[in-house]
C-alpha cells in the first residue's frame, strides 16, 4: 500500500498528536539482525518503492519488485554473512498480456512470488489482478480472477503473495486495522479456476500484512507492519505450519521497535550455510526523500519465537 499521501499530508497532524501516539511494541523475539544495508539506485528515477523481494535458495541472488511496475535482478556480496554490496540489473517495466509496458493505474504491483520452475507471479492493487510471467516470455498472463477483490479497497488489497512447492498460490489482503475479523488467506491450486478461502490468520491489530513467503521448511511466513508514530514503522514476522485443515502453530519470530527499520514490505525466506532460516526484507521508501531503501536480514535460531498468546500477554 502506498503511504505517500499519508506521510506527506499527515505530517502536521502527527506532530500535534505525537505525545499521545502508541510508539509500538518492543522487540520480543530471539531473531538476530545480521545485515542492514542502505541500497542506492543512483540517478535512475525508477529506483525506489520496493514492495516485493524473492531470494534464491543459496541466498546469493534476488529479484526485487517496485510498486510502480518495475522489476530488477541482483546479487548480494557478503562478508562473513553480512551484506556489503549489491549489484543489480536495470529496472525493467512489467508488461501486459499484449506484451506492452504497463502504464498508469495498471502499474501498482505489490506482491511477488516465484515458482520453482522460475515462473514469476505478481499481485496488483487498484486494478486487482494476479499476473503470471512464464520464464522466457515477456507477456503477462492474468490468473483466474478472485471475486473477493471486487469488495477490496484499491490501496489495501492483494498485498502479500506466496507460492508453495506444489504451485499453490497464497494471497493475503492488507485490509484495515479497524477490522476485527481474522485475515482471510486465499488459495489458488495449480490448474484451478476458483480461489479457496477456507484458511484464516488471526488478526492482531494494529499490524497489517504486507509480504509473505513459503520457507524451505514448508511453513508460511508473514511480514506485517504498522506506522507507529512520526518516528517510523514497527515490523512483525509471524510463522505458521501449513496443514490440510488450516494454518497452525502461530509463532512470533520478530517484532521490532518503532524506527528500527524503514517501511519493510517484501519478505524472502531461505536457509543459510549454517542451516538456519534467514529472513530477508526490503523497504518501500515511497519515493520520499526522508525515507530509504533498506535491505535487512535476520537469522532465526532453532527454537526461536514466541507464541501469539505470549506476545499479547507481554504488552
Amino acid at each position: 500500500m502506498p503511504y505517500r499521501l499519508v506521510l506527506a499530508l499527515g505530517a502536521l497532524a502527527a506532530l500535534v498528536a505525537f505525545f499521545t501516539l502508541d510508539l509500538g511494541a518492543q522487540t520480543v523475539s530471539e531473531a538476530k539482525l545480521v545485515s542492514s544495508y542502505r541500497w542506492h539506485g543512483g540517478d535512475d528515477p525508477a529506483f525506489g518503492g520496493f514492495s516485493g523481494i524473492e531470494v534464491t535458495e543459496d541466498g546469493t541472488t534476488f529479484v526485487a519488485l517496485t510498486d510502480r511496475g518495475h522489476v530488477t535482478r541482483g546479487k548480494f556480496i557478503r562478508e562473513d554473512g553480512v551484506i556489503k554490496k549489491i549489484v543489480h540489473s536495470k529496472l525493467n517495466k512489467l508488461t501486459s498480456p499484449r506484451g506492452k509496458p504497463l502504464r498508469g493505474i495498471w502499474t501498482d504491483s505489490e506482491g511477488l512470488a516465484i515458482a520453482d520452475n522460475g515462473d514469476v507471479y505478481v499481485s496488483f492493487e487498484v486494478q486487482h489482478r494476479i499476473t503470471k510471467y512464464v520464464r522466457g516470455n515477456a507477456k503477462g498472463q492474468n490468473m483466474p480472477k478472485n471475486p473477493a477483490t471486487d469488495r477490496m479497497a484499491g490501496n489495501s488489497a492483494q498485498e502479500a503473495l506466496a507460492i508453495n512447492r506444489d504451485g499453490t498460490l497464497f494471497m493475503i489482503p492488507e485490509g484495515s486495522n479497524k477490522q476485527t475479523a481474522p485475515h482471510v488467506v486465499y488459495r489458488l491450486a495449480p490448474g484451478a479456476r476458483t480461489w479457496d478461502k477456507r484458511f484464516t490468520i488471526a488478526r492482531h491489530a494494529p499490524y497489517l500484512p504486507v509480504g509473505a513467503d513459503i520457507g524451505p521448511d514448508g511453513r508460511l511466513y508473514l511480514l506485517e507492519r504498522h506506522l507507529g508514530s512520526i518516528l517510523g514503522f514497527t515490523n512483525r514476522v509471524r510463522r505458521f505450519d501449513i496443514t490440510p485443515d488450516g494454518l497452525t502453530n502461530e509463532t512470533i519470530l520478530l517484532q521490532s521497535k518503532v524506527g528500527t527499520h524503514d517501511n519493510l514490505e517484501g519478505l524472502a525466506v531461505w536457509r543459510d550455510t549454517d542451516g538456519l532460516i534467514r529472513l530477508t526484507m526490503i523497504s518501500d521508501d515511497n519515493f520520499m526523500f526522508f525515507q530509504v531503501t533498506e535491505i535487512v536480514e535476520y537469522v532465526v535460531p532453532e527454537g526461536a519465537g514466541l507464541t501469539a498468546d505470549h506476545l499479547i500477554n507481554a504488552r
